[in-house]
Protein backbone atom coordinates (compact mmCIF):
# COMPACT_ATOMS: atom_id res chain seq x y z
CA UNK A 1 0.00 0.00 0.00
CA UNK A 2 1.60 3.23 -1.19
CA UNK A 3 1.56 6.24 1.19
CA UNK A 4 -0.56 8.05 -1.69
CA UNK A 5 -3.21 5.51 0.24
CA UNK A 6 -3.61 7.88 3.33
CA UNK A 7 -5.61 10.88 1.20
CA UNK A 8 -8.36 8.02 1.01
CA UNK A 9 -8.74 8.70 4.72
CA UNK A 10 -9.78 12.48 4.34
CA UNK A 11 -12.68 11.15 1.57
CA UNK A 12 -13.64 8.77 4.48
CA UNK A 13 -13.96 12.04 7.08
CA UNK A 14 -16.40 13.68 4.58
CA UNK A 15 -18.75 10.85 3.87
CA UNK A 16 -18.77 10.00 7.46
CA UNK A 17 -19.50 13.69 8.34
CA UNK A 18 -22.09 14.29 5.74
CA UNK A 19 -24.19 10.72 6.10
CA UNK A 20 -24.48 11.51 10.07
CA UNK A 21 -25.97 14.82 9.54
CA UNK A 22 -27.69 13.91 6.56
CA UNK A 23 -28.71 10.28 6.87
CA UNK A 24 -27.60 9.20 3.47
CA UNK A 25 -25.07 10.60 0.86
CA UNK A 26 -21.53 9.58 1.81
CA UNK A 27 -21.84 5.87 -0.01
CA UNK A 28 -22.38 8.13 -2.93
CA UNK A 29 -19.36 10.47 -2.63
CA UNK A 30 -17.54 7.60 -2.02
CA UNK A 31 -18.45 5.65 -5.26
CA UNK A 32 -18.47 8.97 -7.42
CA UNK A 33 -14.89 9.86 -6.33
CA UNK A 34 -13.90 6.44 -6.63
CA UNK A 35 -15.48 4.80 -9.51
CA UNK A 36 -13.52 7.01 -12.27
CA UNK A 37 -10.25 5.79 -10.15
CA UNK A 38 -10.28 2.21 -9.77
CA UNK A 39 -13.59 1.35 -12.38
CA UNK A 40 -17.27 1.22 -10.77
CA UNK A 41 -17.11 -2.94 -9.55
CA UNK A 42 -13.33 -1.73 -7.71
CA UNK A 43 -15.60 0.87 -6.01
CA UNK A 44 -18.29 -1.56 -4.73
CA UNK A 45 -15.96 -4.04 -3.81
CA UNK A 46 -13.90 -1.56 -1.55
CA UNK A 47 -16.74 1.31 -0.36
CA UNK A 48 -19.03 -2.21 0.73
CA UNK A 49 -16.75 -3.19 4.08
CA UNK A 50 -16.02 0.54 4.64
CA UNK A 51 -19.89 1.34 4.68
CA UNK A 52 -20.79 -1.68 6.47
CA UNK A 53 -18.31 -0.37 9.64
CA UNK A 54 -19.25 2.73 9.09
CA UNK A 55 -23.28 2.29 9.62
CA UNK A 56 -22.50 -0.03 12.26
CA UNK A 57 -20.57 2.93 13.99
CA UNK A 58 -23.36 5.36 13.18
CA UNK A 59 -26.06 2.89 14.30
CA UNK A 60 -24.29 2.48 17.58
CA UNK A 61 -24.15 6.39 18.29
CA UNK A 62 -27.30 6.81 17.45
CA UNK A 63 -28.67 3.33 19.32
CA UNK A 64 -31.17 5.30 21.68
CA UNK A 65 -32.75 7.26 18.70
CA UNK A 66 -33.50 4.00 16.07
CA UNK A 67 -36.95 3.26 15.75
CA UNK A 68 -36.19 -0.60 15.98
CA UNK A 69 -39.65 -1.96 14.76
CA UNK A 70 -39.57 -0.51 11.59
CA UNK A 71 -35.90 -0.66 11.20
CA UNK A 72 -36.80 -4.59 12.07
CA UNK A 73 -39.17 -4.79 9.16
CA UNK A 74 -36.66 -3.22 6.51
CA UNK A 75 -34.13 -5.65 7.69
CA UNK A 76 -35.89 -8.66 7.22
CA UNK A 77 -36.06 -8.03 3.20
CA UNK A 78 -32.76 -6.40 2.72
CA UNK A 79 -30.99 -8.63 3.90
CA UNK A 80 -31.69 -11.78 1.88
CA UNK A 81 -33.01 -9.09 -0.68
CA UNK A 82 -29.12 -7.83 -0.88
CA UNK A 83 -27.43 -10.85 -0.97
CA UNK A 84 -29.79 -12.54 -3.81
CA UNK A 85 -29.33 -9.24 -5.36
CA UNK A 86 -25.06 -9.50 -4.82
CA UNK A 87 -25.27 -12.65 -6.86
CA UNK A 88 -26.83 -11.36 -10.15
CA UNK A 89 -24.55 -11.32 -13.14
CA UNK A 90 -26.33 -8.44 -14.51
CA UNK A 91 -27.40 -5.13 -13.00
CA UNK A 92 -30.63 -3.37 -13.11
CA UNK A 93 -32.14 -1.49 -15.69
CA UNK A 94 -31.03 1.77 -14.79
CA UNK A 95 -33.82 3.79 -15.90
CA UNK A 96 -35.67 1.34 -13.05
CA UNK A 97 -33.48 2.63 -10.29
CA UNK A 98 -34.33 6.09 -11.02
CA UNK A 99 -37.67 6.14 -11.36
CA UNK A 100 -38.49 4.07 -8.64
CA UNK A 101 -35.84 6.52 -6.71
CA UNK A 102 -38.28 9.34 -7.81
CA UNK A 103 -41.76 7.82 -6.91
CA UNK A 104 -40.09 6.68 -3.29
CA UNK A 105 -38.55 10.24 -3.00
CA UNK A 106 -41.94 12.02 -4.01
CA UNK A 107 -43.68 10.21 -1.30
CA UNK A 108 -41.57 11.10 0.70
CA UNK A 109 -41.00 14.77 -0.20
CA UNK A 110 -45.10 15.31 0.00
CA UNK A 111 -45.07 13.85 3.59
CA UNK A 112 -42.65 16.32 4.30
CA UNK A 113 -44.41 19.46 3.27
CA UNK A 114 -48.13 17.95 4.47
CA UNK A 115 -49.29 17.04 0.96
CA UNK A 116 -49.70 13.51 1.82
CA UNK A 117 -51.43 12.54 5.12
CA UNK A 118 -51.77 8.78 5.05
CA UNK A 119 -48.93 6.71 6.79
CA UNK A 120 -47.60 3.78 4.88
CA UNK A 121 -48.62 0.89 6.62
CA UNK A 122 -45.33 -0.68 8.23
CA UNK A 123 -46.07 -4.37 7.02
CA UNK A 124 -45.10 -2.85 3.58
CA UNK A 125 -41.55 -1.58 4.68
CA UNK A 126 -40.20 -5.83 4.53
CA UNK A 127 -40.80 -6.55 1.03
CA UNK A 128 -39.84 -3.06 0.22
CA UNK A 129 -36.49 -3.26 1.78
CA UNK A 130 -36.24 -6.62 -0.28
CA UNK A 131 -36.83 -5.38 -3.33
CA UNK A 132 -34.05 -2.06 -2.52
CA UNK A 133 -32.01 -4.91 -1.06
CA UNK A 134 -31.91 -6.98 -4.46
CA UNK A 135 -31.98 -3.59 -6.27
CA UNK A 136 -28.01 -2.69 -4.33
CA UNK A 137 -27.01 -5.71 -4.98
CA UNK A 138 -26.43 -5.46 -8.53
CA UNK A 139 -25.98 -1.27 -7.95
CA UNK A 140 -24.39 1.25 -5.80
CA UNK A 141 -27.17 3.33 -6.53
CA UNK A 142 -30.11 1.89 -5.13
CA UNK A 143 -28.52 2.18 -1.65
CA UNK A 144 -30.29 5.81 -2.31
CA UNK A 145 -33.90 4.51 -2.23
CA UNK A 146 -33.17 3.45 1.73
CA UNK A 147 -33.51 7.08 2.90
CA UNK A 148 -36.56 8.27 1.37
CA UNK A 149 -38.01 5.12 2.50
CA UNK A 150 -37.49 5.54 5.85
CA UNK A 151 -38.07 9.43 5.46
CA UNK A 152 -41.67 8.47 4.36
CA UNK A 153 -42.14 7.01 7.43
CA UNK A 154 -42.20 9.96 9.18
CA UNK A 155 -38.68 10.12 11.36
CA UNK A 156 -36.22 12.91 11.06
CA UNK A 157 -33.33 13.73 13.26
CA UNK A 158 -31.29 11.45 14.70
CA UNK A 159 -34.12 8.37 14.42
CA UNK A 160 -33.58 8.88 11.30
CA UNK A 161 -30.01 8.93 10.90
CA UNK A 162 -30.05 5.83 13.17
CA UNK A 163 -33.04 4.08 11.60
CA UNK A 164 -30.86 4.57 8.22
CA UNK A 165 -27.81 3.29 9.40
CA UNK A 166 -29.56 0.22 10.75
CA UNK A 167 -30.79 -0.56 7.60
CA UNK A 168 -27.76 -0.04 5.64
CA UNK A 169 -25.60 -2.41 7.75
CA UNK A 170 -27.72 -5.53 7.10
CA UNK A 171 -28.24 -4.60 3.30
CA UNK A 172 -24.12 -4.05 3.09
CA UNK A 173 -23.33 -7.09 4.99
CA UNK A 174 -25.52 -9.60 2.06
CA UNK A 175 -23.73 -7.39 -0.26
CA UNK A 176 -19.88 -8.21 1.43
CA UNK A 177 -21.17 -12.12 1.24
CA UNK A 178 -22.20 -12.05 -2.37
CA UNK A 179 -19.44 -9.68 -3.47
CA UNK A 180 -17.32 -11.85 -1.24
CA UNK A 181 -18.22 -15.47 -3.25
CA UNK A 182 -17.85 -13.88 -6.88
CA UNK A 183 -14.71 -12.19 -6.76
CA UNK A 184 -15.70 -8.46 -6.03
CA UNK A 185 -14.34 -8.35 -2.69
CA UNK A 186 -10.29 -9.34 -2.11
CA UNK A 187 -7.83 -9.38 -0.14
CA UNK A 188 -6.02 -6.47 -1.69
CA UNK A 189 -8.71 -4.34 -1.33
CA UNK A 190 -9.08 -4.50 2.77
CA UNK A 191 -6.31 -2.21 3.76
CA UNK A 192 -8.02 0.53 1.83
CA UNK A 193 -11.18 -0.64 2.54
CA UNK A 194 -10.28 -0.19 6.32
CA UNK A 195 -8.57 3.35 5.95
CA UNK A 196 -11.66 4.15 4.55
CA UNK A 197 -13.43 3.03 7.03
CA UNK A 198 -10.98 5.35 9.59
CA UNK A 199 -12.16 8.48 8.15
CA UNK A 200 -16.05 7.50 8.18
CA UNK A 201 -15.59 6.82 11.99
CA UNK A 202 -13.75 10.41 12.72
CA UNK A 203 -16.33 11.28 10.01
CA UNK A 204 -19.26 9.79 12.36
CA UNK A 205 -18.20 11.34 15.81
CA UNK A 206 -16.97 14.86 14.64
CA UNK A 207 -20.94 14.91 12.86
CA UNK A 208 -22.28 13.35 16.13
CA UNK A 209 -21.05 16.15 18.35
CA UNK A 210 -21.99 18.98 15.73
CA UNK A 211 -25.27 18.06 14.76
CA UNK A 212 -26.84 19.11 18.28
CA UNK A 213 -25.42 22.01 17.77
CA UNK A 214 -27.31 22.69 14.55
CA UNK A 215 -30.39 22.45 15.99
CA UNK A 216 -33.24 20.35 14.96
CA UNK A 217 -34.56 23.21 12.48
CA UNK A 218 -31.44 23.36 10.41
CA UNK A 219 -30.34 19.34 10.79
CA UNK A 220 -33.57 18.64 9.21
CA UNK A 221 -33.45 20.69 6.30
CA UNK A 222 -30.17 19.11 5.47
CA UNK A 223 -31.48 15.84 5.64
CA UNK A 224 -34.10 17.30 3.30
CA UNK A 225 -31.82 18.52 0.93
CA UNK A 226 -29.28 16.01 0.94
CA UNK A 227 -32.51 13.85 0.11
CA UNK A 228 -33.47 15.84 -3.30
CA UNK A 229 -29.37 16.30 -4.32
CA UNK A 230 -29.06 12.68 -4.31
CA UNK A 231 -32.35 11.69 -6.04
CA UNK A 232 -30.99 14.27 -9.29
CA UNK A 233 -27.50 12.82 -8.85
CA UNK A 234 -28.90 9.49 -9.59
CA UNK A 235 -31.93 10.71 -11.82
CA UNK A 236 -29.46 12.40 -14.69
CA UNK A 237 -27.14 9.30 -14.06
CA UNK A 238 -24.05 9.71 -12.22
CA UNK A 239 -25.03 7.02 -9.93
Amino acid sequence: MSPGALAIVPLGVAAGVLTTLAGQGGGLVLLLALAPIVGPHAALGLTTPALFLGNAHRAYLCRAAVDRRLAGLVVLGALPGAYLGGRLASSASPLFLRLALVAVTSLALAKAVGWLRFSVPRVAYAPAGAVIGALAGTSGGAGLLLGPLVYASGLRGQAFVGTVAVTAVALHAGRLVAYGAHGLLTVSSLPLAALLALGIFVGNALADRLRPRLGAHLTTRIELWTLIVCAVLSVVGLV
